[in-house]
Formats: C-alpha cells, structure tokens, sequence
C-alpha cells in the first residue's frame, strides 16, 4: 500500500501533472455551523483549477444549503437524486446517489462536518490519483484529537469506533488491511470508474465496506493512504456510538459472507435493534441502460 504525506502534492505539482478532472463531493446533514469555511476551501482550490466541480448533497432542516449556494456550490437535494430507489438510508445512499451527478474522472468524497479543514484535504486525497500513481483508491489519515468542551482538548482520543471495532476486525479477517490508519474516514478519493463499480452500504458502513471492495478489486496495490496532519469533528456521546460500530460489524460481516468464510452466513436483523436500516445499493455502472 502507497502511504503518503498531503505536502508531496503541492498547487504547482498537481495543476502540471493533471489530465483527469476532478469532482468533490460533500454529503451534509445539517452542517451549517462548519460547512462554509469548508467550502471557501474548495472556492479557492476550483479558482486555481485544482478541482472541477463542488457538490453538496443535502439533507438539512437548517441553513446548510443556502450557505452551500451562497459559496457557489452545486446544491442537489438527497432525495431528488435516484429517487426511483425510495427514501434515503444514511450517508452511504447519499454518496451513492451523488454519483448521478458527479461529473469528474476522479471523485473524492469530504465530510461536512470538520471544524479545522483546508485545502491540503483534498490536494492530498487526489494527489495520487492525479500525478501518476498506480493507486486507485485513497483513505486520508489523520490526528483526531478529543475535544472535551469547556475541558480542552486531548491530543488522542477521538476515532473510538475505528480504534475499537473496526481496525481490530479488519485486522482478523482482512490482515492485508490492518495497515489502514482510518478505515471510518470520511476523507476518500477514487477513480470514477472504480466507485461506479463497487456496491455502496447505505448508513455507516459504507467507508469500511468501500475499503474491503476496493482492496478485492484493485489489491493493496491499488490503495493509497495519505496523512493529512490533524482533523477535528464533531464528537458524539458514547451512547451515540453503538448504532455507528454495530454498522461497522454488519458491513464487514456481510462481506466475509459474501465471500463464504461465515459457516451459518450473515443476518443483518440479528444488528437491526443497534442500528438504522442498511441495504447494500448496486454498483452505478449496474444502471446504465444496456445498448441495443
């Protein structure tokens, strides 16, 4: 597995060695306290012509999307995309569905909640798609520090759900992906063909279940990491945590399913009172009307 630093992917590395286009897509959940700094960040990169295109799939009862069009992001709301497939199950149905109107030959996906967010993000997550890597998909890594409000911060803690369950599974059943800083990320990029073949899981499994298929597809030579220095996102209570792990365990448990290594195979009920619903959508490139 490639393992890189965002720095090796400066403005004037990238603008020389680019030939692809670029999309990066920020599936959003009432994140109008964090989203528009984010977005001023993007502004910046698609002026200089690091990045293509800037989505916001929207699913908010506060002010996120006009904030979102006010920076001059493309706003779709998440229940007009593929609206054929029913109501929207979570963050992966959301990136998913977004694919419909992602245009860009590599697409990285952001979350819209980071309260210390910058340009590097993205520099470093599309860096080796787009410099003539042999990656083809990217997890980003980084420091999450707890914050323990009125208390401070720590400088460790945060990433429970990744340190507790899903690197330790993945360790056990997928040891060639043991070496992957943060499974959960929301920080990834991948060629479009590549996503546009994978299934999607639709709540928060969705980045470790990402992971697994794109190890399956493309190999640990195929994968990428990059260490973007330090993230701090919103941290949710403990009691918050188990619906987040028990997705982990389903989606990693539905893959070692699929691939036979479970006797009795994988009931995704046995989870369901942990957890909101999680189907697996198809593979985009499974859409597209067959030619006559």
């Amino acid at each position: 597995m490639l393992l890189h630093h965002h720095s090796e992917f400066g403005l004037e590395r990238i603008l020389a060695e680019r030939e692809v286009s670029v999309s990066v897509c920020l599936p959003a959940c009432d994140e109008a306290a964090t989203i528009g700094p984010i977005l001023d960040s993007l502004s910046e990169l698609a002026e200089v012509g690091v990045v293509d295109q800037v989505v916001v799939v929207d699913d908010s009862s506060d002010a996120t999307a006009e904030i979102a069009r006010a920076r001059g992001a493309e706003v779709h709301r998440q229940r007009d995309l593929r609206p054929g497939w029913g109501g929207v199950l979570g963050k992966g149905d959301a990136m998913w569905r977004a694919l419909e109107v992602l245009r860009g030959d590599v697409v990285a996906y952001v979350d819209a909640d980071s309260r210390d967010f910058g340009g590097h993000f993205v520099r470093g997550l599309v860096g080796p798609l787009v410099c003539g890597s042999q990656a083809s998909f990217v997890k980003g890594f980084y420091r999450r520090p707890f914050d323990c409000g009125p208390a401070g911060r720590q400088v460790e803690g945060g990433g429970r759900v990744t340190e507790l369950t899903a690197r330790p599974l993945l360790a056990a059943f997928f040891p060639e992906l043991a070496a992957v800083r943060q499974p959960l990320a929301g920080e990834v990029a991948a060629r479009r063909e590549l996503l546009e073949a994978l299934p999607f899981t639709t709540g928060y499994g969705v980045d470790v279940g990402l992971l697994i298929d794109a190890w399956e597809r493309c190999g640990i030579q195929g994968l990428a990491q990059v260490d973007l220095d330090q993230r701090q996102n919103r941290h949710r209570p403990l009691s918050e945590l188990a619906p987040m792990a028990a997705a982990v365990i389903d989606s990693i448990l539905s893959r070692l399913s699929e691939g036979g290594r479970l006797v009795d195979g994988h009931d995704s009920a046995v989870l369901g009172g942990l957890m909101p619903q999680a189907v697996i959508r198809p593979p985009a490139a499974s859409l597209r009307p067959v030619a006559a």
